[in-house]
């Protein structure tokens, strides 16, 4: 396990969207910027709570049928693995029905559960329920789908590597996220990030301020691009 950020570097990297990050990461060039980030089919369900960040607990679970006879996953122990992550923590979880979400693991009960072993929220490709509670209790939702019932919901195996949105998310990695979508910072520039964003919008800032100035000339701009990107 990388040694977790202190709160003050976790509180700063909240201040940021992701698409601010996604931008900085890529200054690293530690990653092709076609990865690191889950696609479309996994969306924010409360937008209007901002940026998460924390690190990830992994799970997975089935809902269609009942567990097969033989098929325990102790919850306590389950528990106990969430608690050995760093916190604040993010549960990630893939739903292994096909196709998926028939039952949602995630309603008001689950999330006040998670909530008080140090979870701001979580990430599935499953679905979740129970909105206007969760809302309330402030815990996020990123989901694929939001469904009535939980079915059978049971776990099927807990901190493995899982897939997600197409990106693979291992136990202990740092999630970033907020309305545009759910990233990963890398651990080894996770400290190097708000800086690197700082970097990022100081020359952005310039063109936009260059194109909303109304002595805007497109000579002087594309000089002025040219010596920001370094392309003709």
């Amino acid at each position: 396990m990388i040694e977790p950020l202190p709160p003050q570097e976790l509180d700063a990297l909240r201040q940021l969207n992701t698409p601010t990050i996604s931008n900085a990461i890529e200054i690293f060039k530690i990653r092709p910027r076609s990865e690191g980030f889950m696609d479309a089919s996994i969306r924010c369900i409360f937008p209007e709570m901002g940026v998460m960040v924390g690190y990830a607990c992994t799970a997975t679970i089935a809902a269609r049928e009942p567990a097969p006879p033989g098929l325990h996953v102790s919850r306590f122990e389950q528990w106990d693995n969430v608690l050995s992550i760093p916190a604040p923590r993010v549960m990630v979880i893939h739903d292994l029905d096909d196709p998926p979400a028939v039952g949602s693991y995630w309603g008001e009960v689950q999330s006040n559960i998670y909530r008080a072993l140090g979870c701001v929220g979580t990430v599935t490709d499953g679905s979740v329920r129970d909105l206007d509670e969760v809302r309330e209790l402030g815990f996020h939702f990123f989901a694929a789908h939001v469904s009535v019932s939980h079915a059978y919901v049971h776990l099927v195996d807990f901190g493995q590597p899982v897939k997600v949105g197409e990106l693979t998310v291992h136990p202990g990695d740092l999630i970033h996220a907020d309305q545009h979508g759910v990233l990963v910072i890398p651990h080894q520039v996770a400290r190097y990030v708000v800086n690197a964003a700082a970097w990022v919008e100081q020359a952005e800032r310039q063109i936009i301020d260059y194109c909303k100035s109304p002595d805007f000339d497109i000579e002087g701009f594309k000089a002025l691009y040219k010596r920001l990107r370094g392309q003709p």
